[in-house]
């Protein structure tokens, strides 16, 4: 039901931007729709945008008729699944190095580029743990709040999360006694289900994550300025479809906008419809 709720919405708003679309008397759809009939488009897309990816998606399919396929993973696999030749049109990063990555090998088209969402790391545990009320601050001792388990993040090395949560303890002082009690995941969506099935008693993911995740609970929330801004450059591949302008168009659209902010993203962009 949330996530109709949330096609609904996004199909309001983008009535209310766009031109009515005319109907095809002997199909009983959109003309639009009709015609675009066999149209794909393949996106690549950082795991934490899931939930509101497929609520964009699923409008933007309803108004357009182009159907979406999205594969989800960390930023840094579907970088180096780019450069070895995967076929996609469109590649959005959970962070601005595994664009430039990209960039760099001519995966993606640079004047398509846009930064396009924002988002927070927070600190999260079991819905039953007794951690509670965190204050995340200069010397938080983490490790002593682990105690005898793990800390679930993503890869700190090549995980956009992870490395987010590295440069924060860093800058808090906390990694240097903390970074062995890690568990460090495939991507961001991994680490939360460690957390969710109390195999990690604490987490490291973003605030988005967190809030569509039953099995966690957030106890925590990292000094904005202790970690470089979480941010979600979006691009068209180098070898994208006709129909990538389209869908990078919607992705800037007031519907797609009412979509993300709805899961807890921020917009970083003026909407142009």
């Amino acid at each position: 039901m949330r996530r109709l709720s949330a096609v609904l919405i996004a199909l309001a708003a983008f009535a209310f931007s766009t031109p009515a679309l005319s109907q095809d008397a002997s199909k009983g759809v959109p003309a639009a729709a009709s015609q675009a009939t066999g149209k794909t488009l393949t996106v690549f897309a950082a795991a934490s945008m899931k939930n509101a990816l497929d609520d964009v998606n699923a409008a933007y399919t309803v108004a357009s008729g182009v159907k979406v396929t999205t594969s989800y993973a960390a930023s840094s696999a579907l970088a180096k699944q780019l450069e070895q030749g995967a076929p996609a049109d469109i590649f959005i990063s959970a962070d601005v190095a595994w664009m430039d990555y990209a960039l760099e090998k001519k995966t993606v088209n640079d004047t398509t580029r846009v930064n396009l969402l924002g988002n927070k790391i927070v600190l999260i545990a079991p819905k039953d743990s007794k951690v509670e009320n965190v204050t995340i601050a200069q010397g938080f001792d983490l490790a002593k709040l682990a105690g005898d388990g793990k800390v679930a993040t993503g890869d700190v090395q090549s995980v956009p999360v992870g490395k987010y949560a590295k440069a924060a303890l860093e800058k808090l002082g906390s990694w240097d006694a903390a970074f062995w009690k890690f568990a460090m995941a495939d991507n961001v969506r991994a680490a939360l289900i460690l957390v969710a099935r109390n195999e990690a008693v604490l987490g490291i993911v973003y605030e988005t994550d967190a809030k569509v995740e039953p099995g966690v609970k957030i106890v925590g929330t990292f000094p904005q300025k202790s970690y470089p801004p979480v941010t979600y450059p979006v691009a068209a591949t180098t070898a994208a479809n006709s129909n990538a302008s389209g869908y990078l168009a919607f992705l800037r659209s007031q519907a797609a906008k009412t979509v993300f902010e709805k899961y807890g993203f921020s917009y970083l962009i003026r909407p142009t419809s």
